[in-house]
C-alpha cells in the first residue's frame, strides 16, 4: 500500500510538529544530561547525547509516519497511538520537563502547540 502524498498545509504541519518534537527533547537532553555528553545533533540542529538522539530519531520517524496528521490536535488526544507503550513513557518525561520551558526557548512553537495548529 502506497503512502498518498501529503497536502502543502498538512506536509508544513508534518514539518513543524517534527520540529516541536525535536527542539523539546534538545531541551530535556539540555537540562537533564551533560553537555560534554552532547555529540549527536538532533532533527531541529541542536546538540544531544546520543541517547536522546535515540529518541529524537524515534519520535521524528514517528511523526513522518504518522497517518492523522490532517485531522489530529495532539498525539495526547488522538486515537491512534504511534509510540511504542515502551517508548511513550520517555516521551511524556520529555514533553513533562520540555513543555513549560518551550514558552522561553520556542515561544512561536509552544504557543501554536497550545493553540493546536
Amino acid at each position: 500500500m502506497t503512502k498518498t502524498p501529503d497536502t502543502p498545509a498538512v506536509a508544513r504541519r508534518r514539518e513543524r510538529e517534527k520540529r516541536t518534537i525535536s527542539n523539546m527533547v534538545a531541551i530535556y537532553c539540555a537540562g537533564n544530561h551533560s553537555a560534554a555528553g552532547r555529540t549527536e545533533t538532533s532533527f531541529s540542529g541542536e546538540a544531544l547525547c546520543p541517547a536522546c538522539k535515540a529518541i529524537d530519531d524515534y519520535c521524528v520517524l514517528r511523526t513522518e509516519r504518522c497517518r492523522s496528521m490532517e485531522r489530529k490536535t495532539n498525539c495526547e488526544e488522538c486515537g491512534n497511538h504511534c509510540y511504542a507503550p515502551s517508548q511513550r513513557e520517555q516521551i511524556r518525561a520529555v514533553m513533562r520537563y520540555a513543555g513549560p520551558r518551550m514558552l522561553f526557548h520556542h515561544p512561536v512553537a509552544a504557543i501554536r502547540h497550545l493553540l493546536k495548529k
